[in-house]
């Protein structure tokens, strides 16, 4: 029988455990039962058309408005709410391993953030491996990042689920050694169930091997080697849960209790509340990688996406 996080972690003051609620088991289920026979499966370039179509069918966020566009020289989509806050915007890195994804299939998840958090959303176009191998997302993250910042707005939040959480783990650690060149207008962070070490050494690698439907770790070895391609993956940069993280900005993070990925999560935000940075982890019970995207048919990701906005609100606010 699987170990409870309790069970494998213990509690923590900078860890919040979400029951899996009766609601939510049927359409997991479900869920499971789909995505499960082709665990594994999805390699390589051949996987972009198969990913994007799983990302544009995340439902789309009432009072939304999408528009392409350029920023600091990356090319992507903006989400802009109704109503939206001047000054302030969010930056979404997509997730797909480094090698798939695009910001015009992300427009609606991002959108979904959007809303939440009563700011314009920016996801850039960063470039993908493996024609682009590290460090170029990292750079395009941050270009784009400069961009923002040249454009005047003075609160901006980095938000990025699974690689797009790496990447965003990984700006942060850049911005929080270049605070007085770059990193002024940097408010907070957010990663989604994000990959923070590309060695692929977290433990939950085994413990929920088998209870995490999506993923195998030779599939995930596969398209880590052509992202790095050759790079050591302990450099803090590609792996930012060995970077130093004093004078990190605040950071939440979320993540599926059933994901191989639970434990580059709770590794973080460890090093990170032992480094004396405001990092808070929120781990949902019995749901996969990224239930984010599922709004409208779990009740867990419309709760999820609520914190997240929540907290980028009160962050801004500040």
């Amino acid at each position: 029988m699987q170990k409870t996080f309790l069970e494998l972690y213990g509690s923590a003051s900078w860890s919040v455990l979400h029951s899996f609620e009766a609601e939510d088991r049927a359409s997991m289920a479900a869920m499971r039962a789909a995505v499960e026979p082709m665990k594994g499966t999805l390699r390589g370039t051949a996987a972009r058309v198969p990913f994007d179509g799983i990302m544009e069918h995340v439902a789309a966020a009432e009072g939304v408005s999408y528009e392409a566009d350029e920023v600091g020289g990356i090319a992507g989509w903006w989400c802009r709410p109704e109503g939206a806050a001047a000054g302030r915007v969010v930056m979404h890195l997509h997730g797909g391993w480094f090698n798939w994804g695009s910001a015009k299939a992300y427009r609606n998840f991002a959108g979904q953030i959007a809303a939440r958090a009563g700011a314009a959303v920016f996801v850039p176009d960063y470039r993908l491996a493996p024609e682009h191998p590290f460090p170029a997302a990292a750079d395009d993250a941050l270009a784009a990042y400069r961009g923002l910042v040249e454009r005047g707005f003075a609160k901006i939040a980095i938000t990025g689920d699974s690689a797009g959480g790496n990447l965003a783990l990984g700006l942060l650690v850049r911005l929080a050694a270049r605070v007085e060149e770059d990193g002024k207008a940097l408010v907070v962070g957010v990663a989604l169930s994000p990959v923070t070490d590309l060695a692929l050494a977290g433990s939950s690698w085994e413990t929920r091997a088998e209870a995490d439907p999506v993923f195998t770790k030779e599939q995930v070895a596969g398209l880590v080697e052509g992202y790095l391609s050759g790079h050591a993956a302990e450099d803090p940069l590609a792996s930012p849960v060995y970077a130093e993280l004093k004078g990190l900005a605040p950071v939440c993070m979320h993540v599926g209790d059933d994901e191989v990925l639970l434990d580059d999560s709770v590794r973080f935000v460890e090093r990170a509340v032992a480094a004396g940075v405001d990092a808070r982890l929120e781990v949902w019970e019995g749901m996969l990688h990224g239930f984010a995207g599922s709004v409208g048919r779990l009740k867990a990701s419309s709760e999820a996406l609520g914190l997240v906005g929540e907290f980028l609100r009160e962050r801004f606010a500040e």
